[in-house]
């Protein structure tokens, strides 16, 4: 079963790609995406990894969290589920 992950405090440079290719050192990869801005496309710093197994999920944790990647010291824990947020409210339509 495939397990997601959260990953923090990225460097802004990196990019799904390259989430990927630091992630399958674990185990094999499913998808990387790295959350970016909508209006800027900037990245936000942060992204998720689904992992194939939960024993990579688990490998991956082991030696990524904490590790320093291109200055910063990233985060990696099980991602939480995603839960339901109210819609927004559009500012034009008011």
């Amino acid at each position: 079963m495939e397990k997601r992950l959260y990953v923090g405090n990225l460097p802004f440079s990196i990019t799904d790609d390259g989430l990927r290719d630091l992630f399958s050192k674990a185990g094999t990869v499913v998808t990387a995406s790295v959350i970016t801005d909508r209006m800027s496309g900037r990245s936000k710093g942060f992204g998720f990894v689904e992992m194939e197994t939960d024993e990579g999920a688990q490998k991956a944790i082991e030696i990524l969290n904490g590790k320093e990647f291109e200055g910063r010291a990233i985060v990696v824990n099980e991602a939480r589920p995603k839960t339901e947020r109210p819609p927004s409210r559009d500012r034009r339509s008011q």
